[in-house]
């Protein structure tokens, strides 16, 4: 009779640990997908500054070896991404495709000068710095006229500000409720061993020797529960690329490691630190409220 409950207290025992560790990878893996999205909203915010850009209209009657060495002058300054020269003939051409008749036979000349277009780096990709940038272009002497969409700038940074607040009040709500989450189940798991804590203590055991124990348990669930939580975000990860082949120019490995190793520390860090607290709290209750 008493092997039959030893086997089934055995196994509501195993059952709990597999609740807890399942329970706790959910919520590990709820605020890696948070993490997840955080990291690409920052560089899909980065990728549209980036291609926002200007055209720098070159003047007439420049010769083409100037122009050249003035794009390569501009590959060197801080605030360009990259360059692409358009020759007058070239922009013609464009033009042509997207009018759908060739507007130099009705003109009987090509109107279209050569330009530079420019591509900055995410951080000079706002109205005030553009318009620094535009004095300073206009001031070489063969540009003729610096072009760009200022309300588009605006509109893009604005919306982009707003979209970045969402995701970080979001982000606090989450792992707040994560954090009690997690709380709540390393609680209860602490809790149906409330009697075996009380009786160490009544015997003479320490704080330390009663907790070191938990708290050691309770550190492998956590990593055991990270490790199930990455495995999952790779699945994810996956099969987004899968999905949508343009993600993976704005991933970066280095970035996902830093986002695996968060996860692992704070499975690590909210396990131990619940489990301390709720042993504590049973440690300081009086023998009588312990039931």
């Amino acid at each position: 009779m008493s092997g039959n409950e030893d086997k089934s207290g055995q196994k509501r025992l195993q059952a709990s640990t597999v609740t807890t560790i399942i329970s706790i990878s959910l919520v590990l893996f709820m605020l890696g997908l948070l993490g997840l999205i955080i990291l690409h909203a920052g560089k899909l915010s980065d990728y549209v500054k980036e291609n926002i850009g200007f055209s720098v209209i070159i003047k007439e009657n420049i010769k083409e070896s100037s122009i050249l060495e003035f794009q390569k002058k501009l590959d060197t300054r801080p605030f360009v991404k990259s360059t692409d020269y358009i020759t007058s003939e070239q922009a013609a051409e464009d033009l042509k495709k997207e009018l759908g008749e060739d507007f130099i036979d009705f003109l009987g000349y090509n109107p279209l000068l050569a330009s530079i277009d420019i591509r900055l780096h995410a951080d000079y990709a706002n109205n005030d710095s553009l318009a620094v940038l535009e004095q300073q272009l206009l001031s070489e002497r063969l540009v003729k006229e610096v072009f760009y969409h200022k309300s588009l700038v605006d509109a893009v940074n604005k919306n982009l500000r707003r979209i970045g607040l969402v995701i970080l009040s979001f982000s606090i709500v989450l792992l707040l409720i994560s954090i009690a989450l997690i709380n709540n189940t390393i609680r209860l798991s602490v809790y149906s061993k409330r009697f075996i804590i009380k009786t160490m203590q009544l015997v003479g055991a320490t704080h330390t020797f009663i907790s070191k124990p938990f708290i050691m348990k309770s550190l492998l669930h956590g990593l055991i529960s990270a490790i199930i939580a990455i495995i999952l975000l790779i699945v994810v990860l996956y099969f987004s690329r899968q999905a949508l082949p343009e993600l993976v120019n704005l991933q970066e490995i280095d970035l996902f490691l830093s986002l695996f190793g968060i996860v692992t520390f704070l499975g690590l860090f909210i396990t131990g630190f619940s489990t301390l607290f709720a042993v504590g709290r049973y440690l300081s209750l009086k023998s009588h409220k312990v039931h």
